[in-house]
């Protein structure tokens, strides 16, 4: 698949004003949003941008009051006080302050695994067999329909939060435990055994591009929350497919990204059955990590995209939320 990067839509810093990078809140995924914006605030201002950081909602909104705030740069991670979930999409709508990535809708469909993978599902999109859980259902029967091995999980978190790999019978117990932690549904999911992999969209010109594929090759046996913002010996082999492969899991991937109603960027997680080769989707991130371990900037590099610049396109979808385009 070629990939043609149509070029920026904005040349001159101003015409962005007053830039808030939204990090932090109250999310469980608070850390790593405060690394990711870290680096989003210090490539901005590298190109000149007026950003200044702004830690968490409710200081958002003293800002935009106090009239300091021309458009937000999201990178809150998570739900329940993260950015992701819509509640903030809708307060700045209503407030009509532009900002990046996904709007109501996207934020809070991708959110919700069980939720976006029933619009995959409706629309012929591949994704793995799953069983909606509550509190007091009995877990060893739906592992039983779904056959083991399986994953359960919170149906609202991310970064691999609240996640088990189950085995065998013995571990659902201390699986169910675990995610029952976090608001919201659980999940138990069908255990694809193959290659772990990522593709990054971003918005381009009046469509979207998926940037090439990262196969995930982690040291222990999964890619977990030490292989993803802690580890120094997980490999990330971009791009992780090649030819006729290659293409097909980057039209999937931005397929399902416009499927879940999501915009301006963001990651969709894959995984390929090591049998079949067939590939199933797993979840959207609508504000992917930007640290030094996240996915995203290093599939931009492999294109070209550094990742100042990264951030500077990112940026410039805000002003899609205006109904056109800066000079």
């Amino acid at each position: 698949m070629s990939l043609v990067l149509a070029a920026p839509r904005v040349s001159d810093p101003a015409a962005f004003g007053r830039v808030a990078v939204l990090m932090g809140g109250t999310s469980s995924e608070r850390e790593v949003s405060l690394d990711s914006g870290r680096n989003v605030l210090e490539a901005l201002q590298s190109k000149g941008v007026n950003a200044f950081a702004i830690d968490g909602i409710d200081a958002l909104v003293d800002a935009i009051r106090d009239g300091r705030v021309d458009r937000v740069f999201n990178i809150l991670h998570g739900n329940k006080g993260g950015g992701e979930d819509g509640v903030l999409q809708g307060l700045l709508e209503a407030l009509r302050v532009p900002y990046t990535g996904s709007g109501v809708l996207g934020s809070a469909l991708s959110m919700d695994k069980i939720r976006t993978k029933q619009v995959w599902l409706s629309l012929g999109l591949p994704t793995p067999r799953y069983v909606r859980l509550q509190k007091g259902d009995d877990v060893h029967a739906a592992a039983h329909d779904l056959g083991l091995p399986v994953i359960v999980k919170p149906s609202c978190e991310g970064s691999s939060v609240g996640v088990s790999r189950v085995r065998d019978d013995a571990g659902l117990d201390e699986a169910v435990a675990l995610a029952a932690r976090y608001p919201g549904e659980m999940l138990m999911e069908q255990l694809i055994v193959g290659d772990e992999l990522t593709v990054a969209v971003i918005a381009n010109g009046d469509d979207y591009v998926a940037l090439p594929s990262i196969r995930i090759v982690p040291k222990g046996e999964w890619y977990d929350y030490n292989a993803k913002y802690i580890a120094e010996d997980t490999q990330y082999l971009c791009p992780g497919l090649e030819g006729a492969a290659e293409d097909e899991i980057r039209r999937i991937a931005v397929d399902a990204f416009k499927a879940a109603g999501c915009a301006g960027w963001g990651r969709v997680d894959v995984m390929r059955d090591r049998t079949s080769g067939r590939f199933y989707l797993l979840e959207v991130n609508t504000a992917p990590g930007m640290t030094s371990h996240s996915l995203v900037p290093k599939a931009a590099r492999q294109v070209g995209i550094e990742f100042a610049d990264l951030c500077w396109r990112v940026l410039e979808s805000s002003f899609d939320r205006e109904g056109g385009s800066a000079a």
